[in-house]
């Protein structure tokens, strides 16, 4: 058996990592050099994602750093808080640098006889070779275009600033912040005692004082140093179909959500967690691997991901409602949700875990 993933992301390193663990040959179609990736950029995994990595992708434990509080903040009711979600037992969700998994994922993944590299191809010529399976997680090739076009796009009309700042050493930095400016979204993700990723998503234009913004809302740390800023547009996307005959779009293809929540690669980790167990399951019975592999797969995730992402997008309307009518009611109803155990339980859940069954 033999699959075909094509890309050079974090999505299509970890599926691979992931297959060689059932004994499947994968060939990856990569051309970006990890060597000019940002190294500034971070990003979240939840507990229950990252028990799931460590044990079927890689230890990560060398790389992550363990958030065990988050606080949610309003500019509107004077940087009030309004939500506080703490464990003092475990971890809620862990911060990692790209470049740093990314460049780990790569060394695991060569030193193993499973995985041939390979350079771009036409489509023409990827048919020909006749793989079991090919998983596209490249949004921007001639397949994507071709097939996986048809989508519920959302134009944010807003640009994401991420960074990290460099500052005093703390002793315990493990406290996630969120504030909802009335600029936007504005995160604080702990990544070491003397680091901290900075999440910002502005509403307008891209040419923003970011670092400006940042200590003027900054309460908890003497900034030494700003690292390179990395910007982006924001653009919320659903695929429609998720699969092509024996081609399935995966990751950024399927799913793209506001940053607000941190959420993108859990979703992914999900999807693959929910791959490999279909996966395994046909290998078990002593089947081969086909489209129907594909069509399987769309029937358990798609209205999952759906939901989810669009659970996403209503935190972010939410706040973007209140800000635009300059009324503090719904932040102070949030101040009542904070009291109530069981609902901040069923937030947590979901966070951690999304709506898996």
């Amino acid at each position: 058996m033999k699959v075909c993933i094509l890309g050079d992301g974090l999505t299509s390193f970890t599926l691979a990592k992931a297959l060689i663990k059932l004994g499947i040959n994968v060939d990856i179609f990569s051309s970006k050099n990890v060597k000019n990736q940002s190294k500034n950029r971070t990003l979240g995994i939840s507990k229950n994602n990252i028990d799931f990595f460590n044990q079927n992708i890689l230890n990560t434990n060398s790389l992550s750093w363990g958030i065990n509080k988050i606080e949610i903040y309003s500019e509107n009711l004077k940087n009030d808080k309004l939500l506080n979600f703490e464990n003092s037992k475990k971890e809620l969700f862990f911060v990692l640098k790209n470049y740093n998994l990314h460049t780990l994922l790569i060394k695991e993944l060569k030193k193993n006889r499973l995985v041939s590299f390979k350079k771009k191809i036409k489509y023409t010529d990827l048919i020909k070779k006749n793989y079991n399976l090919i998983v596209n997680c490249d949004p921007h090739n001639y397949i994507s275009k071709k097939f996986f076009f048809k989508k519920l796009d959302k134009n944010y009309n807003s640009y994401a600033h991420t960074t990290i700042i460099n500052h005093d050493k703390l002793l315990k930095n493990n406290v996630a912040i969120q504030i909802f400016t009335k600029d936007g979204p504005l995160a604080f993700l702990p990544v070491s005692k003397n680091e901290t990723s900075v999440v910002f998503s502005s509403r307008g234009s891209k040419n923003f004082d970011f670092k400006n913004f940042i200590n003027k809302n900054n309460k908890k740390y003497k900034i030494n140093k700003f690292n390179k800023v990395f910007s982006f547009k924001l653009i919320s996307s659903n695929l429609r179909f998720y699969h092509h005959k024996n081609i399935l779009a995966f990751g950024d293809l399927l799913h793209k959500l506001h940053p607000l929540a941190g959420q993108g690669f859990n979703m992914t980790i999900r999807d693959i967690r929910e791959l490999i167990k279909i996966i395994h399951f046909r290998i078990n019975l002593g089947l081969d691997l086909d489209s129907s592999i594909c069509s399987e797969f769309e029937r358990k995730t798609r209205h999952k991901n759906f939901i989810f992402s669009n659970g996403v997008d209503f935190i972010y309307e939410f706040f973007n409602f209140e800000s635009k009518m300059n009324n503090k009611f719904l932040s102070k109803s949030l101040k009542l949700i904070d009291k109530n155990k069981s609902f901040k339980n069923i937030f947590k859940n979901i966070a951690d875990r999304g709506l898996m069954n």
